[in-house]
């Protein structure tokens, strides 16, 4: 029996793909793209840690870092709106204030101290190391 060349070519095509799919066996055919991860970059703190405060715990730094840089910040609550409850702060519109976490080594949760900013940009900064019943205005050089 003879074959002519329109005979064979389905089969060879079968053969082509077959190995193809063989040699790519560990990817999935139909797959979405993955996307494509975000580019790390390290951001430095926005100053020297000898001209911050002494008040100020070691982490801060890492928190001041990442609200310059616009986060992304480890708590979902960072960079929310801060109301000011305590009327310890001066008066100002809603919105005007936001909190962020300054992490505590050892805490199981955020912990209770935090950096309130004032303005967009911040222009002023304020610490609390005991839950918003006290805080500490200072400056952050630039």
């Amino acid at each position: 029996m003879q074959r002519s060349w329109r005979t064979l070519l389905p089969l060879l095509a079968l053969i082509v793909l077959v190995g193809y799919l063989y040699t790519h066996r560990d990817r999935p055919l139909f797959a979405p793209p993955l996307p494509t991860p975000p580019v790390a970059s390290y951001v430095g703190p926005p100053q020297e840690p000898a001209s911050l405060p002494a008040f100020l715990p070691p982490q801060a730094v890492h928190t001041l870092a990442l609200i310059e840089s616009g986060g992304p910040f480890p708590h979902h609550q960072d960079g929310q709106v801060f109301g000011n409850y305590e009327h310890l702060l001066p008066e100002k519109m809603r919105g005007y204030y936001h909190e962020y976490t300054v992490d505590t080594p050892g805490a199981r949760n955020r912990g209770a101290r935090r950096v309130i900013t004032g303005g967009n940009p911040p222009i002023v900064y304020y610490y609390t190391d005991d839950h918003y019943r006290s805080f500490r205005e200072f400056t952050v050089p630039r």
